[in-house]
């Protein structure tokens, strides 16, 4: 498959978000998805287990099924039902721009070329800190290579967890085991309008690291 010219610290430092420049207009043939699975897939899990599961939606009809249940989770979030709980305490840089970029993308979510959603075994449900380190360890590191491995064929996405407030309609909508599996995310998949993407802002490294202490 076609690479971009980036070096390893170019992917690492300008894999971003995406949602407006994502091209609905142009197919991701299955091929280039599996090659950056099978990239992700590399990603270290517990005891190499490999219990993961993944499902992508590329069937027109099903990406608007799965996308009605985003708007519908979206709605949830927005009237307060179920309010992020990662909401700042504080202004940051560019955040109209931020909050604009997100509520464009339920708009053309059910045009989007495909959709990944990762699965991890169990449920996290009642379970202490030590289990859920374990699950969630098991997996997002995978779920970033997959992000990496597009960014570096000329595609994006965007890691949402807006519709875990629909996960139970999703699982019956997919056919997952609801009992035996919980949904990573959701996360659109298309080529990029343009490949020059640049650093995000980010907090220096002397505002958030300590040595030996907090």
């Amino acid at each position: 498959m076609t690479k971009l010219d980036l070096s390893v610290d170019e992917v690492l430092t300008t894999t971003r978000a995406v949602r407006k420049r994502l091209d609905i207009s142009k197919p991701v043939p299955r091929a280039v998805l599996e090659e950056c699975l099978e990239l992700a897939l590399q990603a270290p899990n517990g005891s190499n287990r490999n219990e993961w599961r993944w499902i992508i939606v590329d069937e027109p009809a099903m990406i608007a099924k799965v996308a009605a249940e985003y708007r519908a989770a979206m709605g949830i979030l927005q009237s307060g039902q179920q309010p992020s709980p990662l909401a700042p305490a504080h202004a940051v840089p560019r955040e109209d721009k931020l909050m604009d970029s997100a509520l464009s993308l339920p708009e053309k979510l059910d045009k989007m070329p495909a959709i990944l959603i990762p699965l991890m075994p169990g449920r996290v449900d009642g379970k202490g800190v030590a289990e859920q380190a374990a699950m969630w360890g098991s997996i997002v590191q995978a779920v970033w290579s997959f992000f990496l491995a597009l960014r570096s064929r000329g595609l994006g996405s965007v890691w949402t967890t807006v519709a875990s407030r629909r996960e139970k309609e999703i699982a019956a909508l997919l056919g997952i085991p609801y009992d035996r599996y919980t949904q990573v995310g959701m996360f659109p998949i298309a080529y990029t309008i343009g490949t020059d993407f640049k650093r995000a802002w980010r907090k220096p490294v002397s505002e958030v690291l300590t040595y030996n202490r907090f």
